[in-house]
């Protein structure tokens, strides 16, 4: 059973119906805090893991940067923010696609962090979410995203110089391979991918997560604006 470290800790998930992002918002709920998460589609998953976890939904679509900040505002002080919501588009020319990428990607993690930071307590937490890819970009067509990628990972860092005075942590986690719908275990490029990591396997979502719920807990009140990759040993 794990501790409830975070009891009475507000925490604000984006992009947390799904995936990584629903991983997330169990882990913090599990250790106790009260969690906020941001959905643009999945009503279904939304609302089941709400139940699930008594944690509350908000439908907002994270290229809305507008929307995302009033959000942020409605859910008064918060003390831990994880900007999970991110998108993928592998390979495109088309500069709606690649707008769209860094408006979720990049712009949306800005705009929480600038909302977030001025009622943020001391000992506050923000974690991003980046990419394995944003710190080496290991396979083709990859480079609209890996570029929002490492914009994340560099400003998480700029962050935590930013922040640090007033107590507050910046972190950011990158994933690599992970069993998701955006890259299944067993979709076309899995056995590429999961050859190239030391383990020789795909991570689950709880595998991430966990490295989340220990960046927002006390026991990491001295780490701050670092990248920790959840890969494998892809990059290693």
């Amino acid at each position: 059973m794990k501790t409830r470290d975070l009891a009475g800790k507000q925490a604000f998930v984006t992009g947390g119906s799904r995936g990584i992002g629903a991983a997330i918002v169990r882990e913090l709920a599990t250790r106790g805090a009260v969690v906020t998460f941001t959905y643009a589609r999945s009503r279904a998953e939304a609302e089941r893991l709400a139940g699930e976890t008594s944690a509350r939904a908000i439908q907002i679509d994270s290229a809305d940067s507008a929307a995302l900040r009033r959000a942020v505002v409605a859910a008064g002080s918060i003390d831990i923010l994880v900007n999970n919501a991110g998108v993928f588009v592998r390979g495109s020319l088309d500069d709606a696609a690649y707008d769209r990428q860094l408006a979720i990607n990049v712009k949306a993690v800005w705009a929480a962090v600038q909302e977030v930071v001025v009622r943020m307590p001391a000992g506050g937490r923000i974690i991003t979410i980046g990419s394995a890819l944003g710190e080496r970009a290991g396979r083709g067509m990859v480079a609209e995203y890996a570029a929002t990628k490492a914009a994340v990972a560099l400003m998480t860092r700029a962050w935590a110089h930013d922040f640090g005075g007033r107590g507050i942590t910046v972190n950011c986690v990158q994933p690599g391979p992970i069993d998701t719908e955006m890259n299944p275990k067993d979709g076309p490029f899995s056995e590429v991918q999961k050859g190239r990591t030391a383990l020789k396997r795909y991570g689950t979502t709880e595998e991430v997560a966990a490295v989340v719920g220990f960046l927002a807990s006390p026991a990491a009140s001295y780490v701050t604006g670092a990248r920790i990759t959840v890969d494998g040993g892809l990059n290693a």
